[in-house]
């Protein structure tokens, strides 16, 4: 016996148990990357390094045995620091993508190659509940993204990038609806007031209503959805899928207030009353000035201001010339609405080139289409007319002067050259700010903006919150809103739960490799799906909505295009988890990372050595298992771990038993899954027995929604490679031949097959020549079903190994009782290797010329 203390804790072992095994008997989990409790101790990473105290090195707790008296510190300053330097090592020959770059150009983080996988596979319904945890309002936001995830995305350097934001709008479309819903918490007593709501404050309502929270949202216009419904035009985003998505946040329990203004129907001091928190969400619905003599004058308005009162029907428009002075997207809006409205001809005013203008390509594009006149490098000097209605603008021709130190081109004036342009109506689209009459208790910025903490959006009043463009210098776009609700969210949840608001960093941790178009010159060029465009004749008659969007089935098409850049190991990667832990910085060791070839030979997994940080237990466990196909070669930083010879997998004796993927602690060995695209997702496991053979081993099955996607060993087990790889899809080469190899099956098609198969030997043999085994391991059902089955086909001779099956509704023998069948293999080759052949004896059976191998080291020769 020893007794020592761990982080002050009191601990009394059984001597011979080593520091890390004492500590998890008193549940402190001491982290290590290379160890494993099926292995013995390595201690080749020192990721578990502990402090003795009074001792002067630090210990490595995995392979150090626990004596009596010590005192170990295992989170201390000194071992921490110690772990980082580790990781930074670790990382600084580690390769590949964490997170793929669509993701985290998504201002809300959005899982863009989750969904897109699972809408590749057919699974809609899981896509949009993937997409539903970032973004409330799919539908909507499918529409109207400026989709900054594409403009990241890797396929665009084998031509064009995935459709993303078609994708998403497409799967939120078909699920569009009540039934849908994902569960709400349990109530908390907990009363929140959101102040405006838009896209922010719709989106935050159901991320805290998602919590249990009781919700209500005030907001001053007839209807809520803020500038999604008053400043984004009828057609881009139809008003009827916006009240379908609102609907879905009311159908949650959130309370919806309109027609009510802070300030004159309600005083702020009354919320914060009456509610347990408050957040300001209220957006920025004031257009900003041009700064230009005449502007006061009429027939000059805001962007917004025009929106908004087209969409009210409250803006009298009487044609005429139109000329909207603006870049961006709601100038794209207000000259294509002024087209719709009736405009003899309408200008767009910019002072820079196309190039810079910072408006979605396809609306420019589309606009142009409209017979929207763009006039480039041109800024307005003054507005003039006549009784104070404008007539004319003065415009002062520009040019892009020398590059500031960001790079960008300013534009200058170009002395002496000026335009004049005869104009009804002048619309200013430079830009937006916040209204903030009746919120005189916020605290404010010099900004005229509310002061809030950027990271977590509290402000110095207790209990209130504000986040988007009320916190902002200018209006972002609706993503942005969206992404900011969710932090906002999450610190309204701390604070209510009595805790200390923090940020969440998201991603906690990331690596980003470089890619150029050289890494894909071996990607087959497939052309990108394109959305059903209204021809421009057809749009500028009215508001339809201009684009139909693409159908399902080219949606699934489109998301086959992904080049699955994201780490399929991240959720269970334990380097990125520790790296987070330790606030470990990638790039602290800068060097040139050598480039390796991935092993694809294996079908069940590849080898991607850029991945590996030679921990060894890949190499550790094959030793153990008596094959020794994988090991080091090379010295100092040329070591890499790979098969003899550097022969492929197979060839080298693999029997893949997935042994090496189970305990490989990155993402350097990994499965090749089952379906038609991957992703890094959250899996769901269910844990059950394995059901190959009569073993009876216990497996972790992985699922994401319909799709099964591994089975890993329970913890301290081991699996053969049918528990391990068996479960994926029936091919015809199982039940057909080899001549069908690769070729997918149904299980219709495979049942069609079997039982052709059964009835050409019946009517060849006679019935008494087949038997039918059913597993002990399957449930009652199951093996109800196989025995219905057989008899369908008049077999009698339904049979189990072992003990008597439970009541099935037939007598189950056991194999001395079988008298008819030819040959039975009860286990493999790969089984009795995997599992170790100590453990089994090979038995063979003879019955009336009938021979039985219950367990052996290769197939019965007659076979």
């Amino acid at each position: 016996m020893a007794e020592l203390k761990i982080d002050g804790v009191n601990v009394k072992i059984e001597s011979g148990m080593t520091i890390l095994e004492a500590a998890r008997t008193v549940g402190i989990e001491i982290p290590a990357l290379c160890w494993d409790p099926r292995l013995e101790a390595y201690g080749s990473c020192g990721i578990c390094s502990v402090e003795a105290v009074g001792m002067p090195r630090l210990l490595r707790a995995c392979s150090t045995l626990a004596q009596d008296g010590m005192q170990i510190l295992t989170n201390s300053e000194r071992v921490r620091e110690s772990r980082k330097g580790t990781l930074e090592l670790l990382l600084s020959d580690h390769r590949g993508d964490c997170r793929p770059p669509c993701m985290l150009a998504c201002p809300a983080k959005t899982d863009c190659q989750g969904y897109v996988g699972l809408a590749a596979n057919g699974l809609f319904d899981e896509a949009l509940s993937l997409i539903r945890e970032k973004i409330p309002l799919p539908a909507s936001i499918g529409r109207v993204c400026p989709h900054p995830c594409e403009q990241e995305c890797r396929r665009k350097l084998v031509e064009e990038p995935i459709a993303i934001m078609e994708i998403k709008r497409t799967v939120a479309d078909i699920g569009l609806g009540l039934e849908n819903l994902p569960p709400v918490g349990s109530d908390t007593g907990k009363k929140i007031a959101i102040l405006g709501g838009g896209p922010g404050g719709l989106s935050a309502a159901w991320f805290l209503r998602l919590k249990g929270h009781e919700v209500a949202i005030y907001d001053t216009m007839p209807q809520m959805g803020g500038m999604l419904r008053y400043g984004i035009p009828e057609y881009r985003l139809p008003k009827a899928v916006l009240d379908k998505e609102i609907k879905s946040v009311e159908a949650l329990g959130v309370k919806l207030v309109n027609d009510t203004r802070v300030g004159v129907d309600i005083s702020f001091q009354d919320l914060r009353d009456k509610s347990d928190a408050v957040l300001v969400a209220i957006g920025a619905w004031k257009s900003s000035r041009i700064g230009c003599a005449g502007e006061d004058m009429d027939g000059v308005i805001g962007g917004i201001e025009f929106l908004r009162g087209a969409q009210l029907g409250t803006f009298e428009f009487k044609g005429g010339t139109v000329a909207v002075v603006g870049g961006g997207n709601t100038a794209m809006d207000a000259c294509r609405t002024a087209v719709r409205l009736g405009a003899e001809k309408v200008y767009v005013v910019y002072r820079r080139t196309r190039k810079e203008m910072p408006a979605d390509a396809l609306e420019i594009e589309e606009a142009m289409e409209e017979g929207v006149e763009f006039k480039f490098l041109y800024s307005p000097i003054e507005i003039f007319g006549e009784d104070n209605k404008a007539k004319a603008m003065r415009l002062q021709v520009m040019e892009l002067g020398a590059p500031d130190a960001r790079g960008r081109r300013s534009p200058v004036p170009v002395e002496g050259k000026e335009e004049i342009l005869n104009v009804d109506l002048v619309i200013a689209a430079i830009g937006q700010k916040t209204e903030l009459s009746g919120f005189s208790e916020l605290p404010l910025t010099r900004w005229k903006t509310i002061d809030a903490d950027p990271d977590t959006f509290q402000t110095t009043l207790p209990g209130v919150f504000a986040f988007g463009d009320a916190v902002n210098e200018g209006a972002g776009i609706a993503i942005e809103a969206i992404a900011d609700a969710k932090k906002a969210a999450e610190s309204v949840d701390q604070f209510l739960a009595g805790a200390i608001v923090k940020a969440k960093k998201v991603p906690p941790f990331t690596i980003t490799q470089t890619k150029t178009s050289k890494d894909f010159e071996d990607k087959p060029k497939i052309s990108r799906e394109k959305a059903q465009i209204v021809s421009p004749e057809a749009r500028k008659a009215g508001f339809m909505e201009v684009s139909h969007g693409i159908d399902r089935e080219r949606v699934i098409l489109e998301a086959k295009r992904c080049l699955e850049c994201g780490c399929s190991d991240y959720f269970e990667c334990k380097l990125a988890v520790l790296s987070a832990e330790h606030d470990a910085n990638p790039d602290k060791h800068k060097g040139e990372k050598k480039s390796k070839k991935i092993d694809n030979s294996n079908p069940y997994f590849y080898r991607n050595p850029e991945k590996c940080i030679l921990c060894g237990m890949c190499a550790r466990v094959c030793d153990d298992l008596g094959m020794g196909v994988l090991g080091f070669f090379g010295r100092g930083f040329g070591t890499e771990v790979m098969p003899a010879l550097g022969l492929p997998l197979p060839e080298a004796g693999c029997i893949s038993c997935g042994m090496c993927i189970a305990l490989c602690p990155t993402g350097a060995l990994a499965e090749v899954l089952p379906i038609e695209k991957a992703a890094p997702w959250e899996e769901t496991e269910t844990k059950t027995i394995c059901p190959f053979c009569g073993v009876g081993c216990e497996i972790s099955a992985r699922t994401k929604g319909q799709l099964a996607l591994r089975c890993l060993p329970a913890p301290g087990g081991f699996l053969c490679s049918a528990g391990r790889f068996g479960f994926g899809e029936i091919s015809k080469e199982r039940v057909e031949g080899p001549s069908l190899k690769n070729s997918a099956a149904t299980i219709e098609e495979a049942s069609i097959a079997t039982a052709k198969s059964l009835g050409d030997l019946i009517q060849k043999y006679g019935v008494s020549s087949v038997g039918v085994s059913i597993s002990g391991t399957l449930t009652s059902e199951d093996a109800k079903l196989a025995v219905d089955y057989a008899k369908s086909l008049g077999i009698q001779n339904i049979f189990s190994f072992g003990e008597t099956g439970a009541d099935i509704g037939a007598p189950l023998a056991s194999y001395e009782e079988l008298e008819t069948a030819d040959v039975i293999l009860a286990v493999a080759e790969d089984i009795i290797k995997s599992h170790g052949v100590a453990g089994f004896k090979i038995r063979q059976a003879y019955r009336n010329g009938a021979k039985i191998v219950l367990a052996g080291k290769g197939l019965a020769s007659d076979w």
